[in-house]
């Protein structure tokens, strides 16, 4: 491959990753010691990480629903009496903030931002003003636990920005949350490795 090939690719992977950059973020861990094929049934901790004091949040059961689902896509069943898999969720929200400078062209030019730039040298002589954009961003942790030894066997989570959208229709959000971490889970839906 030749060095101008070489080079457009990266410039094209780059502008992606970019343009993806508020797109949510999924990370997996998997012990690589763990035949999941072995699994048939799981269960939820006692008492969750998301419950609120003596009783269990919407979000909990949300979140219940979405992996029963997902589990039943994947051959598992729930019991709640002897469970091999436990799992357990965390949520984290924290406000961000960020901030950019950009050529203040203003006027005609300004329907460009947040979109795109112009390419540099453009506007010589402008200003830049600072552009701040306050947000709330979410993660979403599933820990699936191997109920006779206590240990961590499989972990997703989802990392990403929150809208106001996402925060009122939760039970949506948590499911393509849920959706999207079990993705990774290591039987896919029909029982396939």
């Amino acid at each position: 491959m030749n060095a101008v090939v070489t080079r457009s690719l990266v410039i094209i992977a780059a502008s992606l990753l970019t343009a993806c950059a508020s797109t949510p973020n999924t990370f997996i861990n998997a012990d690589p010691n763990v035949d999941f094929s072995q699994y048939k049934t799981f269960g939820y901790f006692p008492t969750l990480s998301t419950d609120k004091g003596q009783y269990e949040s919407l979000v909990s059961n949300f979140l219940k629903v979405a992996v029963a689902q997902q589990f039943d896509r994947r051959g598992l069943t729930y019991d709640d009496d002897d469970p091999q898999l436990l799992v357990n969720f965390y949520i984290n929200t924290k406000e961000k903030i960020r901030t950019r400078s950009v050529p203040s062209a203003g006027g005609y030019y300004g329907y460009r931002d947040p979109f795109y730039s112009p390419w540099g040298g453009y506007g010589m002589g402008m200003g830049y003003e600072t552009r701040v954009d306050q947000y709330t961003e979410g993660t979403l942790n599933i820990d699936v636990v191997d109920a006779a030894t206590k240990k961590l066997v499989w972990e997703g989570a989802i990392a990403g920005r929150l809208s106001d959208k996402d925060i009122r229709n939760m039970e949506t959000t948590v499911d393509g949350a849920v959706a999207s971490v079990m993705m990774g889970y290591p039987i896919q839906p029909g029982g396939a490795q």
